[in-house]
């Protein structure tokens, strides 16, 4: 009788733990969604960032409605050479935005040359952050020797001139526009890594992360459903900013002729196409290159107001 005497109140005590514990995981569940909705009313209260936001749609769903641009607007592919329309004015045959030198049509091209462009950056940020963010989530949670040798990694990374070694990999390799997004992935992921690994060690400590160890859950546990939600504000800011760059990047490779290689279009070898014509047919010009700056614009308006909205000083107002 003495020993179940004894046993009940740290019975009662290990009850009370637990539920302390159950407490902290839904105040900092609620906590959680209470910021993503502050932010969200923050954001929306950013007039140039929602219009931006608005746009980015409109380009995005341009972009992914190519095929239904060329079937029911346009009614040509965009490989669909008719050499007797070549250098069409806007408007001219039936060419909405007129036609190339090779009298592909305009319209339909910028469409599939914005999926192609987009599905690059695209890929190539969520491969960045696959690979970027994995790695400074353990560097930064372990620590020791798998931290020292993942920011050596960083520090080579950082070290080579990204640009000239795609170029150089891009004149030996003719890569797909997958396989492009993927080696611009695997030479940029050390930003990133930095980011995530420095809030990771500002996180690593936290109540809640003893808390989620005391319930046995394990390191790589704690690292994805504990410590990288909380890393999220900042991953979705980065990735906002940096996408833009990415946009630039391809264009600026396939400008030079060794990104997206024709026949498939985007709007950078749209701009390669078109450089010969500048003076006789400055629209083949302009329609890309524009489109292209309202694109990186627009994302980057929106990174700029998902960063205001996000700042936890600002969540405390």
């Amino acid at each position: 009788m003495s020993n179940q005497a004894q046993a009940l109140p740290e019975n009662q005590r290990s009850s009370a733990a637990l539920q302390d514990m159950a407490n902290l995981k839904d105040r900092t569940r609620k906590g959680s969604q209470g910021f993503w909705a502050q932010s969200w009313r923050r954001f929306r209260a950013n007039r140039l960032s929602m219009v931006a936001l608005f746009v980015t749609i409109l380009i995005v769903a341009f972009a992914l409605g190519a095929g239904l641009v060329s079937e029911y607007i346009t009614g040509f592919s965009p490989t669909e050479n008719h050499l007797a329309d070549k250098l069409a004015a806007p408007g001219e045959n039936g060419y909405i935005l007129g036609s190339d030198g090779n009298g592909r049509d305009v319209l339909t091209r910028l469409a599939y040359g914005g999926r192609t462009s987009l599905m690059i950056a695209g890929l190539s940020t969520v491969s960045i952050l696959i690979i970027g963010g994995t790695l400074g989530s353990i560097a930064g949670f372990f620590g020791g020797i798998t931290d020292t040798l993942i920011m050596r990694t960083v520090d080579m990374l950082l070290s080579i001139p990204t640009l000239a070694l795609l170029i150089l990999i891009s004149s030996l390799y003719r890569p797909s526009p997958a396989a492009l997004a993927l080696f611009v992935a695997l030479l940029s992921w050390s930003g990133i890594s930095r980011l995530v690994r420095g809030e990771v060690l500002r996180v690593r400590h936290h109540d809640f992360v003893d808390a989620a160890r005391l319930m046995g859950a394990g390191n790589f546990r704690i690292i994805f459903r504990h410590i990288f939600p909380n890393v999220l504000p900042i991953i979705v800011v980065w990735a906002s900013l940096v996408i833009p760059g990415l946009i630039l990047l391809e264009a600026t490779l396939s400008y030079l002729g060794v990104g997206v290689r024709v026949p498939t279009p985007s709007w950078g070898n749209m701009l390669q196409d078109s450089k010969q014509y500048v003076r006789t047919s400055w629209t083949l010009v302009f329609i890309p290159g524009f489109m292209i700056y309202i694109t990186v614009l627009s994302i980057y308006l929106v990174g700029s107001g998902l960063r205001d909205a996000l700042d936890p000083r600002l969540s405390e107002k």
